[in-house]
């Protein structure tokens, strides 16, 4: 749909609006803030991948489902009071 729509001059044209708005002392900053949020979520990333469990078909063994719960909570069988009085229009 957008193709061709961003040549190198929108590119450009970017870039001078960033520099009027921040200021050129402010970009060495914002570069480097925005580098470190990257490694940040790299990181957090790559913990999350190392943290889940193995799938089922990497082991090989599928744990056996239950039919029934084994200990149902007094909320789910117990009817519940409002807590609040209906509003009246």
């Amino acid at each position: 749909m957008f193709g061709n729509a961003f040549t190198g001059w929108h590119l450009v044209i970017i870039l001078l609006i960033v520099l009027l708005l921040f200021g050129a002392p402010k970009l060495p900053g914002l570069a480097r803030s925005v580098g470190q949020s990257m490694r940040i979520f790299k990181s957090e990333v790559k913990s999350m991948r190392d943290d889940e469990p193995a799938s089922p078909d990497a082991t090989g063994t599928v744990p056996p489902a239950s039919a029934t719960p084994a200990d149902p909570t007094p909320a789910a069988t117990a009817p519940q009071k409002p807590t609040d009085p209906p509003v009246k229009p």
